[in-house]
């Protein structure tokens, strides 16, 4: 099964010391070995912005060319911002990028993979989440956890 990887994730891997052991890095690792790890053009442009050091995006840059970006179709970004104005009505904020994540995901059929704890933040201030969720079907989707390396094996023996 592939996998989006969210910006929040690519970061962790692009600045963590090679020190530091990070379950959600080791996870990008594997996908990326595997070719399942997927991209966007807005992630891109996430993990790209506000570089200083112009080595240090020319390098960056060199190193992101190497996943292509998933294709984005004009229903994904109807779909995004459908789950904007859903989840606005509902109180629920999120960022452009991460709409267009779900209607990725939505279409594609395909688990994002973040540091994110949207739903658990979100479950206490809007009891109503669980049914907005499931209105839209993301709970078939899921949220791609950095579980334990026994549920990643069988995930990836089934797709």
């Amino acid at each position: 099964m592939k996998v989006i990887v969210d910006t929040s994730v690519w970061s962790l891997a692009l600045r963590r010391s090679k020190d530091v052991e990070d379950k959600h890095v080791e996870e990008l690792e594997e996908l990326i070995k595997e070719v399942r790890a997927q991209l966007i053009g807005p992630v891109r442009q996430e993990l790209l912005n506000g570089i200083k050091s112009e080595k240090q995006y020319r390098v960056l840059k060199k190193h992101l060319r190497a996943f292509k970006d998933l294709a984005m179709e004009t229903e994904d970004y109807e779909l995004a911002a459908e789950y904007f104005n859903t989840a606005r009505k509902n109180g629920i904020q999120g960022s452009n990028t991460d709409f267009l994540l779900c209607a990725i995901s939505t279409r594609h059929r395909m688990p994002i993979f973040t540091t994110d704890k949207i739903s658990v933040h979100y479950q206490d201030k809007y009891p109503d989440l669980a049914e907005f969720i499931s209105e839209h079907g993301w709970e078939t989707l899921g949220v791609y956890d950095a579980a334990p390396v026994e549920h990643h094996k069988r995930l990836r023996t089934t797709n």
